[in-house]
């Protein structure tokens, strides 16, 4: 059996994803917003009926530990951009990566944006992993979309262990 590196990239990607996945089925709503400690990060709703999330263009000393909302929205936030490299669009600016909010919406967003990056994969061929991007690096890094496939399957195996560590030290209280 022979396996291309497109092939290996969708492996690393699928198997990032059952553990994201185990930890979604369990979220309840509750969970997004629930703070863990006095000093964090999370989403805060707008007037329009929105949410904002807590940012800083340089991170903060002490950093802040974020809820389960934070991390989704970032997830999220990423997520879109880098779907937006892989697609060819144009990137879109953080602000304009809107939380749907606590519970089911971001649970289906984050589903929904499993399944577009699942296609981006889907299309990936030895051609497509050569390309240059310049995400999240700057563009004269010299790195590829393998690299970018490489990221994405890392940033979600890493977002879903603070999810899923917050998960559990909630429920453990």
């Amino acid at each position: 059996m022979t396996t291309t590196a497109a092939d290996q990239a969708r492996w690393q990607f699928d198997f990032a994803w059952s553990f994201f996945d185990y930890h979604l089925q369990r979220l309840a709503p509750e969970d997004f917003l629930w703070e863990p400690g006095p000093l964090v990060w999370t989403m805060h709703p707008t007037e329009d009926g929105g949410w904002r999330p807590d940012f800083a263009e340089v991170e903060p000393d002490p950093i802040p530990v974020p809820t389960i909302g934070w991390v989704s929205w970032h997830l999220g936030w990423w997520w879109s951009v880098a779907c937006d490299h892989a697609r060819g669009r144009t990137p879109r600016a953080r602000e304009e990566i809107l939380w749907p909010g606590p519970g089911e919406p971001t649970v289906a967003w984050l589903r929904s944006l499993h399944d577009t990056w699942h296609d981006v994969l889907a299309r990936a061929d030895e051609e497509d992993l050569a390309l240059p991007a310049a995400y999240p690096w700057p563009a004269d890094a010299g790195l590829t979309r393998a690299h970018l496939y490489s990221f994405a399957a890392v940033e979600l195996t890493k977002n879903a262990a603070e999810i899923g560590q917050l998960r559990l030290l909630r429920a453990a209280r």
